[in-house]
């Protein structure tokens, strides 16, 4: 009898090891805040957007295209959430951020920063390659205060018309996660504008460092395309969002979240989520 209970002790302690290590991660370009999107104007949608992420119950994800007013107002919305990011114009405050939020009763960040995805200067605002406008990835080493684990979570949005600086991003990109963090588990998401069938992905899905994790997911939901162009561009296949993952990292879950509200979209990219353990 004791041998049993021991047996089943250890059973439910490794259960609550897994569970206690298992996260919600996303990946959500929120569609930057302009006066031309007529009907779909952030200031009628910003509401959608964080309840959304509250009852998905993110707990680390990345967005892109937001202003800084689009992201004091995500933060104002999420209050368990703290957040990481600059504009690409400035490295401050001016134009696009590639933020990333982590809900800090979770997490814990340990360092962070800032690059330029350019072959002559990551430091300072520019434009790499034959990228149309000067591109970042933010990146931050987060502590897990449940499992007492550090990894590496980098956010992007890759370039929409240069061919190769989507190519050579992904290349800086995991360079740059091995100079910032060593051999910590790297978790990669963003808006990397090419889909499952691109060189520029499969520089990335085929590199041995990080695969997709739409790939080893043994549960997905996918109903659509992750670019919906305010449902005027909805396809039944078609990833442009995505989340690459170190090879050892265990998803179990993957989906693209088709959420609407009173008939419209809270962005014309729909978010996408991962549930992982490292």
């Amino acid at each position: 009898m004791k041998k049993i209970i021991l047996a089943f002790s250890i059973l439910l302690v490794g259960l609550g090891s897994a569970l206690a290590q298992q996260m919600r991660v996303a990946t959500y370009n929120i569609r930057q805040k302009n006066d031309h999107d007529i009907g779909n104007m952030w200031n009628e949608r910003r509401d959608a957007v964080a309840n959304l992420i509250k009852f998905h119950n993110f707990e680390i994800f990345g967005i892109q295209e937001a202003f800084i007013d689009q992201v004091k107002d995500l933060q104002d919305r999420l209050p368990d959430f703290k957040s990481i990011g600059v504009g690409r114009d400035d490295g401050a405050e001016k134009g696009e951020h590639s933020s990333i939020f982590y809900n800090k009763n979770r997490f814990e960040a340990i360092k962070s920063g800032t690059f330029w995805l350019s072959a002559t200067d990551t430091k300072q605002p520019n434009k790499g390659w034959d990228a149309a406008l000067p591109r970042i990835c933010t990146w931050a080493v987060l502590k897990d205060k449940k499992s007492g684990k550090s990894f590496i979570f980098m956010n992007t949005h890759f370039d929409h018309v240069g061919v190769e600086a989507r190519k050579e991003s992904a290349k800086l990109i995991l360079t740059k996660a091995k100079e910032l963090a060593g051999n910590l588990p790297l978790i990669l998401t963003g808006d990397f504008n090419v889909d499952e069938h691109n060189e520029a992905y499969f520089t990335l899905a085929n590199s041995k460092t990080v695969v997709d994790s739409y790939t080893v997911s043994p549960r997905i939901y996918e109903p659509s395309s992750s670019f919906n162009g305010w449902g005027k561009s909805i396809k039944q296949k078609e990833r442009i969002d995505h989340i690459f993952v170190v090879p050892k990292t265990k998803v179990s879950n993957y989906a693209i979240l088709t959420d609407t509200y009173q008939g419209k979209f809270p962005s014309d990219h729909f978010p996408v989520i991962v549930d992982l353990s490292l």
